[in-house]
């Protein structure tokens, strides 16, 4: 095979969100100031910047106000003030709001703005750009790269044109070696090279299991008098049982759009539960409905997230790179919020690359970065919120009043820390000790089946290429997800990925539709046997979110 072409610079970033394209900036900026030039590229596997990102979002503009002061007058889309924040416990058929007073501060959004995160992602990427950032959309980093002292040295792209058994087809172009002095992984929750990186260099060594949640989105366009610009809306409780973590989110931006989404912990023990129709069914409620009655869908899309916290977080550095934004997981999971963090963790590495740089340093560990976020105002936000995800591990009932205790008691300074004890693909309970859950029927009006939303998140793959969902030992699926846990993947997809098919003989098989994957890595975390692995498909494959 023919050698890959190479190119040389001083930081290369893996990843093209608010972390990587802050990092970036940063970069830029500090060379600017400094009177200096600093060489930094950017990959990202979407087609195009903001292709692939998904957020609710309300966004605390505190570290965009840190990287760009001036951020409203250089035209950023943070266009939609909160106005109102309600949170609301469901039960089936009603529910109660709670009085704003006694709701911690981590639920109080005045301050934040209702954003697409996608728009946002778009409009860093120009501010980049401008300053000299190289930015390749559509090209999917799938391999680290070590120098022989066991650094990292860079990432390749994928190869392009690749066949689905491994042939050479017309298309084909073999990928690109980026070698750097250092190397930022930004590519969001379950990162496929952070999760190696990761594992090579036993970052999570000392700290606890990481744990996650399934967002999933719609984006609708309501009747004028059913908007309510900048109402922010938060619900626990129903559908989910009491003992299941989750809730949902209800976004009124500008222009008659509403953003609503559910998320559910991925450490659920039921296999029969389908976050997908948890999110449908919370829809119909006569609390909820109302916002959408005469209105129309018009986007929709997944995303892990990861939400484990101080605790979980892994060591950010190993010799030539870093680990930023939701990568690493800064995400706040008590104010459902990490854009603002993932922002401040790109500018803290970028700022210790740039001291390390300029100062003849190369595939070094940039000690700086852990050592300034240790006294940044994000670890104080994320110690304060440490306790809240293994507090609502215990239950919405008894979580909720530990969550009280710990936010409005404490301040989030308790003089104790809980801990995650599992991580989540070990939570599941067999079929038969679990209950079936029966969900209605969609009525395409309010409520929809997965394909129909896949095609409105203009998901794509080229068919032509080799699955990028793989299995470790494709007897799994059948021996022992199916007859144990009566096959859960078909439940925990929220794409439609994985189907169970007769094989005749009454023997079924599962079916892999790779082409609906709209990259939300679920699969990778919840596989009860952690036999499915997700790997970067060619570049540009995916979804392609607007206004998301």
């Amino acid at each position: 095979m023919t050698e890959r072409e190479s190119m040389e610079y001083d930081v290369v970033i893996v990843g093209a969100g608010p972390a990587g394209l802050s990092a970036a900036i940063r970069l830029k900026q500090q060379a600017a100031a400094a009177n200096t030039e600093i060489n930094v590229c950017i990959v990202e596997k979407g087609s195009e910047v903001g292709a692939h990102i998904l957020s609710g979002a309300v966004m605390d503009p505190r570290a965009i106000t840190e990287l760009f002061p001036d951020w409203k007058a250089l035209g950023a889309p943070l266009n939609q003030p909160v106005t109102e924040d309600r949170f609301l416990f469901l039960s089936k058929t009603g529910g109660f709001q709670v009085p704003t007073m006694l709701l911690p501060g981590s639920f109080k959004n005045h301050g934040s703005y209702v954003v697409s995160l996608a728009n946002v992602c778009r409009w860093l990427g120009t501010q980049a750009e401008a300053l000299g950032v190289e930015i390749y959309p559509g090209f999917a980093a799938s391999e680290v790269l070590f120098n022989e002292d066991g650094s990292v040295k860079g990432i390749a792209t994928g190869d392009m044109g690749i066949g689905k058994h491994g042939e050479h087809t017309a298309r084909f172009a073999r990928g690109m070696e980026l070698h750097a002095k250092y190397t930022f992984f930004a590519e969001g929750c379950r990162g496929n090279l952070g999760k190696m990186l990761q594992a090579k260099f036993n970052l999570n060594d000392g700290r606890d299991p990481q744990t996650y949640g399934l967002g999933l989105k719609e984006l609708w366009e309501v009747k004028p008098e059913k908007h309510v610009p900048g109402l922010v809306v938060h619900t626990a409780g129903w559908p989910l049982d009491s003992e299941t973590y989750g809730g949902s989110f209800l976004y009124h931006l500008e222009n008659n759009l509403v953003a609503v989404g559910f998320v559910v912990g991925l450490a659920y023990t039921n296999p029969f539960l389908s976050p997908f129709e948890e999110f449908q069914r919370y829809k119909t409620h006569p609390k909820i409905r109302g916002f959408f009655e005469g209105g129309k869908r018009i986007a929709y899309g997944a995303r892990a997230l990861t939400a484990g916290g101080l605790q979980s977080l892994p060591k950010l550095i190993f010799p030539g790179g870093v680990l930023v934004g939701d990568d690493a997981g800064f995400l706040n999971a008590s104010r459902i919020k990490g854009s603002h963090a993932a922002i401040k963790s790109g500018m803290l590495a970028a700022e210790a690359a740039f001291a390390a740089v300029t100062s003849g340093h190369t595939a070094d560990e940039l000690i700086a970065y852990p050592e300034a976020f240790k006294t940044s105002w994000l670890h104080d936000e994320l110690h304060r919120a440490r306790n809240f995800k293994p507090a609502m591990a215990k239950g919405l009932y008894t979580g909720s009043i530990m969550v009280g205790v710990d936010q409005i008691v404490f301040g989030g300074k308790a003089p104790w820390t809980m801990h995650h004890q599992h991580a989540d693909h070990e939570m599941l309970k067999l079929a038969a000790e679990s209950t079936p859950i029966t969900y209605p029927k969609p009525d395409g009006v309010l409520t929809f089946d997965r394909l129909s939303s896949v095609f409105i998140s203009n998901t794509n793959h080229e068919e032509d290429q080799p699955a990028h969902l793989t299995l470790k030992n494709a007897e799994v699926p059948v021996n022992t997800n199916l007859a144990l846990y009566d096959g859960p993947e078909s439940r925990y997809c929220p794409a439609g990925v994985y189907e169970y098919v007769d094989a005749g003989e009454g023997k079924q098989k599962l079916q892999i539709n790779a082409q609906n994957c709209v990259h939300c890595k679920t699969c990778d975390i919840k596989d009860p046997t952690q036999n499915i692995v997700w790997v970067v498909p060619e570049g540009g494959g995916g979804p392609n979110y607007p206004n998301m």
